[in-house]
C-alpha cells in the first residue's frame, strides 16, 4: 500500500503544469460531446499519435467509445471560462459556444491554440481511467497564440522566465 493518500497523490500530480484541452466528438445519435481534459500527450510522430485519458465514471464515456472521430482542442489563455464550463456536469456545455465541424465532423472550438482531429486507434484500461490513443488525421495551430495552463489547481496564461 502507498504511504500517501489519494488527496496527497492528486496534489502532487497538480505540481506538473499542463496545457488545458477540450475533447469533443459527435456521438452515434448526432449529439455533441465535450469535456475538459489535461491528460493530453503526444505518443508518436510516425504515425502521428496522441493520447488522453478519461475517468471510467464519466457520463461521456459511452458516446466517446462509439464516436468515429474526436478532436482535442488546446485552449488559449483567454478561454478559461470554456475550460470551467466543459468541466461542469448537468448543463449543455455547447450552449453559446462558438465552434465549427472539423474535417472529421468533430467540433473544433473557435479560438483554440491548436486542434488535433483523431481517428480512434486504441483504448487501454488502466486503474480508474481509460486511455484513448488517437491517430491524428488533421491538425492546425494559431501561431503566436498564448495557451491556457493549469498548475496547482489554478489556471495561468503565462509563466515568466
Amino acid at each position: 500500500m502507498p504511504a500517501f493518500t489519494p488527496d496527497d497523490f492528486r496534489a502532487t500530480l497538480g505540481q506538473f503544469a499542463t496545457g488545458v484541452t477540450i475533447v469533443t466528438a459527435i456521438d452515434a445519435h448526432g449529439h455533441k460531446i465535450g469535456l475538459t481534459a489535461n491528460s493530453f500527450n503526444s505518443v508518436s510522430l510516425s504515425p502521428p499519435l496522441v493520447l488522453w485519458s478519461l475517468s471510467k465514471q464519466s457520463s461521456s464515456m459511452p458516446g466517446l467509445l462509439a464516436a468515429p472521430a474526436y478532436a482535442i482542442n488546446v485552449l488559449a489563455g483567454d478561454q478559461r471560462l470554456l475550460a470551467e464550463r466543459f468541466a461542469r456536469k448537468g448543463i449543455d456545455r455547447f450552449d453559446g459556444v462558438a465552434w465549427r465541424p472539423g474535417l472529421s465532423g468533430a467540433p473544433l472550438i473557435d479560438g483554440a491554440v491548436a486542434s488535433f482531429e483523431c481517428h480512434p486507434r486504441s483504448t487501454h484500461d488502466e486503474g480508474d481511467h481509460l486511455i484513448f490513443v488517437g491517430e491524428v488525421t488533421h491538425c492546425q495551430r494559431r501561431v503566436g497564440a498564448v495557451p491556457l495552463l493549469f498548475h496547482g489547481g489554478r489556471f495561468f496564461t503565462d509563466l515568466p522566465l
